[in-house]
């Protein structure tokens, strides 16, 4: 005949039972805290001259994270929120159609070629092929090895405190 006999059998479903709860309450925190890491590399190194530089500041202010939280996933994302039309093209590349330009708010274009300034009513501009510059897939790449290590960390703390 054989015979087992389990010791703390109890505790261990006690434990079991607290971890989802400890999870994800550990996920919040900690992909909270990532997403806010991830926007400051974007905003501070990617659209800060590391991939593009500066003029406006408009692509750099549109960068947000939201971060989603429920009992079964935990979702962030990070990404340029409003009405920055140059987002995506600067992130993945691309092309734009021939268009004509027209003055927004005067009678006339004015615009620098070389040395010379020069004014026009309206210019037909061939098209553009805009090269990728990703800074957010950059970034996240960048980050990659410390958000799977802070997340393996904040399940491993959570189990440890349930």
């Amino acid at each position: 005949m054989f015979t087992l006999e389990l010791e703390g059998l109890q505790e261990t479903n006690s434990r079991l039972d607290r971890y989802p709860a400890a999870l994800q309450a550990a996920l919040a925190v900690k992909t909270s805290q990532l997403a806010a890491a991830l926007v400051n590399l974007v905003k501070n190194n990617k659209l800060s001259g590391s991939v593009l530089n500066t003029r406006t500041g408009a692509l750099r202010d549109s960068i947000a994270a939201n971060v989603t939280v429920d009992a079964d996933s935990a979702l962030t994302s990070v990404g340029s929120e409003g009405d920055v039309k140059y987002a995506a093209i600067q992130e993945y590349g691309g092309k734009t159609s021939a268009h004509e330009i027209l003055p927004a708010k005067a009678g006339m274009l004015a615009f620098i070629v070389g040395d010379m300034r020069h004014f026009a009513r309206r210019v037909e501009h061939p098209g553009s092929v805009i090269p990728e510059r990703s800074y957010l897939r950059s970034a996240l790449e960048d980050m990659k090895e410390e958000i799977l290590s802070s997340l393996a960390d904040a399940a491993a703390d959570a189990w440890e405190s349930a």
